[in-house]
């Protein structure tokens, strides 16, 4: 990672964040296990985009790791070796080959890997084109990277309610939820990484909560609690928690009395470059002309 890269997160604290969500104890309301379900949603679809690829792996990593949630069974058809890595040690899975590893700065040789897949975490690096070179770096020619990253549109409605609600009763706007990419600009950032055939797409899903607690609870058990470098080193006052909370349900309760969550999922894919992928024609380069195709006669405007 670049030295004047700004530091948007708190990598320390993230770190304490999942270490802590994933600490076991005797609570049978709180462990990693319990909130984890958006996670395991977004394992169980990059597991399976993995293996709609006619290809098998012999040295794959899994960044983000969350204590192995894509199974490896799911991808034992497809990758010979898999490396499990996260940035919390209670969330490197206990079997198999497994590493604590900080996403910045990735401790694998240049084309070392055929595979690498990031389950979680990238939204939280300060350096994502830093981040997304190294990952190309690492790869092997035509090697494959996958991932999801949490969209431009991820918890909008939280963002909303606690803006308003300090605006009310605060002098002041505080930093709470983190700034998410958009799609966008992660495709641009596909490209500007040198991967070779990028493609980007977005999978909105929508959670309902019994109530705006409910979710708040759900993303500090996930270790989603806020790492902004920006933010206020104190916690929120009740009066605009709860204010906070009427304004979310005003704006996502639905007629069943839960309130909507949304999770902007984009999933991300590309290949390290190589001689015998296809290549975009050079402009000027056609020998058919388009009106000829389609039948038409060509006019000027």
């Amino acid at each position: 990672m670049a030295d004047n890269v700004p530091q948007i997160f708190d990598r320390a604290r993230l770190a304490q964040n999942r270490q802590r969500a994933a600490q076991p104890n005797d609570n049978p309301n709180s462990g990693f296990g319990r909130h984890d379900f958006l996670l395991r949603h977004i394992a169980t679809e990059l597991a399976e985009r993995c293996a709609g690829v006619a290809r098998k792996f012999s040295a794959g990593l899994c960044l983000g790791s969350s204590g192995g949630l894509i199974d490896a069974t799911a991808l034992d058809a497809h990758v010979d070796t898999m490396f499990h890595a996260d940035l919390a040690q209670n969330l490197v899975p206990p079997h198999g080959k497994s590493l604590v590893c900080d996403e910045e700065y990735l401790p694998f040789a240049d084309s070392s890997l055929d595979l690498v897949i990031a389950l979680w975490g990238l939204h939280h690096v300060n350096d994502l084109p830093g981040t997304l070179i190294q990952i190309q770096r690492i790869l092997k020619p035509d090697g494959f990277f996958l991932a999801a990253i949490p969209g431009g549109r991820t918890l909008e409605s939280l963002r909303h309610a606690l803006v308003a609600a300090e605006t009310e009763l605060l002098p002041g706007v505080r930093p709470h939820v983190h700034p998410f990419p958009d799609l966008a600009d992660l495709s641009a950032l596909l490209q500007r990484a040198g991967f070779a055939l990028p493609v980007a797409d977005s999978d909105p899903l929508a959670v309902y909560y019994p109530t705006p607690l409910d979710l708040l609870n759900d993303l500090r058990g996930m270790g989603e609690s806020n790492v902004l470098t920006a933010r206020v080193h104190q916690t929120l006052r009740r009066d605009v928690l709860m204010r906070a909370c009427e304004i979310y349900v005003e704006r996502e309760k639905r007629d069943d009395g839960k309130c909507r969550a949304l999770f902007d999922i984009c999933y991300l894919a590309g290949w390290a470059p190589h001689e015998s992928q296809q290549k975009p024609l050079k402009p000027g380069s056609a020998k058919t002309r388009l009106a000829d195709a389609l039948g038409t006669v060509e006019k000027k405007l």
